[in-house]
């Protein structure tokens, strides 16, 4: 069965407040098509996972100015004024997460981990109101792991059954989030043969890709 969809069926299929993880660094490795069809069909309520909400009419921050996301789980706002703004103003829920703590919890949620244990943020307030545990006479914080409804990523090439092949750096927190979600929606810049793609470049296997749209 083909997984290759329609870019306006998929979208339509997440709903108002789904729990969305979003691949991408600054908005680079963000599925561009998804995020303008997900402000095209006007989704509202959602919270998103992602490491940043990058900047005002880039990647994430397209959501942010549309005034469709409800909640931000990530490492940093410090380059979207926007959210920003709308965090003083209580119209948005934001969570900080230092970036190594994000990422471990959304590979624990992916491994079917039951927390991770770190000491970054012990004595900050990261670790108000969070569990704590000590191991050999060192505190650690008790993080519980991320899971999503749908994971968006972003890839370079995509063959017929689904693998999954990144471009450098914008592989980032993609791969990390096909694993902890529901429902992965990979969006591609192009969908090759079954072998094109050397074994060892396959980063994300199929059997984790539910969805593949393309960015034409």
């Amino acid at each position: 069965m083909s997984k290759l969809a329609q870019l306006a069926e998929i979208t339509a299929s997440i709903p108002d407040g789904a729990v969305l993880m979003i691949g991408g660094f600054m908005g680079v490795g963000t599925p561009p098509a998804l995020i303008d069809e997900l402000i095209r069909q006007g989704k509202r309520g959602l919270t998103v996972i992602a490491n940043d909400t990058a900047r005002p009419g880039v990647g994430i921050g397209k959501l942010i100015d549309a005034g469709l996301v409800r909640k931000v789980i990530a490492s940093h706002i410090g380059t979207n004024p926007e959210t920003q703004r709308q965090m003083i103003a209580g119209e948005i829920e934001v969570d900080l997460v230092p970036q190594g703590t994000l990422a471990e919890q959304v590979r624990a949620g992916g491994c079917g981990l039951g927390a991770v244990v770190t000491p970054t943020g012990v004595g900050t307030v990261v670790a108000e109101g969070k569990r704590t545990i000590e191991i050999d006479g060192v505190t650690f914080l008790v993080e519980l792991p991320l899971r999503a409804d749908f994971a968006l990523i972003n890839a370079k090439r995509a063959d017929y059954r689904g693998n999954l092949e990144y471009a450098l750096t914008a592989r980032n927190f993609n791969p990390l989030m096909a694993m902890a979600a529901t429902t992965v929606i990979a969006e591609v810049e192009e969908i090759v043969p079954v072998g094109v793609i050397a074994p060892d470049m396959v980063v994300t296997p199929h059997a984790v890709v539910d969805h593949l749209v393309t960015q034409e």
